[in-house]
C-alpha cells in the first residue's frame, strides 16, 4: 500500500480535526488508509478514542473514557454531508462504563445523518453491549441498513485476544438482529494469522452461518507493535481464495476475503455486491 499524502487525504483529515471526529482508521493504524481517504472514504469512530476494554489485537487506546461529546452526532452528519457520501460506516470504542453502553450515541448518529442526509446509507460495527438486549433494540430502532459486529478469531483464541468479549455473545447479537430486524442484513468479520487452524476458521463460518449472517470479511491479522499479540503467519492468497469459496458455498451472500481485508475495507461495495447476488437469486 501507498503511504498516504494525496491532496484528497490532507482534505478528509483537516475535516476530521475540524469537526473533532475520530476514525478507526487512524486509531487502528489501518494499512488502507491512504486508498480509502484518498476516495473519501472513512470509517467513523464515535464515543472517543479511548477504550474500555483491552484487547490483544487492538491498537486502540485502553483506559477511562472522557464524556461524550453532545455534538459528536452532529458533526459526524456534517462531514457525512460535507463529503456527499452515500454510504458511511460508523464504529465505536467499547463503552463498558455508560448505562446503555453507547446504544443510544449509535441512535443518535444514525438519525443525524439520516436527517441530513437522507440517501446516505448507514452501517454500523457496533460492540455486544455485554450481551444486554435493550440496548440492540435502541440501535435497531434507529434503522440502520446493516448491522456489524466481528467474531474476530477462533473461540480457542478469544481467552488472549478478545478477554473482555465471548464467542457465544456475538453469535447471540447476530441472531437477535436477525430476529428482530429480518430486513436489516448482518455481517461479521474475523482475522486470521493469530495461530487458528482452517479447520477452526471454517467452523466460525458455519456458526455465523446457523444464525443466518449475511456478509463476511476475512483478513489478515497485522501486528501493531511488539506490545500487540505475535502474528503466528501469514495466511497465503490461495487460503484466502478457498475461505471465500467455502463462505459462498455455506451461503453467505458476500464474502470479502484477503490480506489487506478490513471489516469496513469498500463497505459500500460488499452491500452492493451481496444485493446484486441475493436479488438475482
Amino acid at each position: 500500500m501507498r503511504a498516504p499524502g494525496s491532496p484528497g487525504y490532507l482534505r478528509l483529515r483537516a475535516l476530521m480535526r475540524d469537526l473533532k471526529l475520530h476514525t478507526v482508521c487512524e486509531e487502528a493504524h489501518c494499512p488502507n488508509i491512504g486508498e480509502c481517504w484518498h476516495h473519501g472514504t472513512a470509517t467513523f469512530m464515535i464515543m472517543g478514542d479511548v477504550c474500555t476494554r483491552s484487547c490483544g489485537y487492538c491498537n486502540v487506546t485502553h483506559g477511562t473514557p472522557a464524556a461524550l461529546d453532545p455534538d459528536e452526532a452532529e458533526n459526524l452528519a456534517e462531514a457525512v454531508h460535507s463529503l456527499s457520501l452515500d454510504y458511511v460506516v460508523v464504529t465505536s470504542v467499547d463503552r463498558d462504563d455508560l448505562p446503555d453502553f453507547g446504544a443510544g450515541a449509535f441512535a443518535n448518529t444514525i438519525r443525524a445523518i439520516k436527517a441530513k442526509r437522507p440517501e446516505c446509507r448507514v452501517e454500523v460495527l457496533i460492540p455486544d453491549f455485554q450481551g444486554q438486549e435493550a440496548p440492540l433494540q435502541t440501535v435497531l430502532d434507529a434503522r440502520p441498513d446493516v448491522v456489524n459486529h466481528n467474531t474476530e478469531t477462533v473461540p480457542r483464541l478469544y481467552r488472549i485476544a478478545r478477554p473482555g468479549g465471548r464467542y457465544t455473545r456475538a453469535l447471540e447479537l447476530l441472531d437477535r438482529v436477525r430476529q428482530w430486524a429480518p430486513g436489516i442484513p448482518t455481517k461479521s468479520g474475523l482475522m486470521v494469522g493469530l495461530g487458528e487452524t482452517m479447520g477452526e476458521v471454517v467452523e466460525v463460518l458455519r456458526d455465523l452461518r446457523r444464525v443466518h449472517c449475511r456478509i463476511l470479511t476475512i483478513g489478515q491479522y497485522l501486528r501493531p507493535s511488539v506490545a500487540h499479540l505475535p502474528m503466528a503467519r501469514y495466511w497465503t492468497p490461495d487460503e484466502f481464495r478457498e475461505l471465500k469459496r467455502i463462505g459462498l458455498d455455506l451461503g453467505f451472500g458476500h464474502v470479502e476475503s484477503g490480506p489487506l481485508v478490513r471489516s469496513s475495507y469498500h463497505a459500500h461495495e460488499q452491500a452492493a455486491a451481496y444485493e446484486t447476488r441475493v436479488s438475482g437469486s
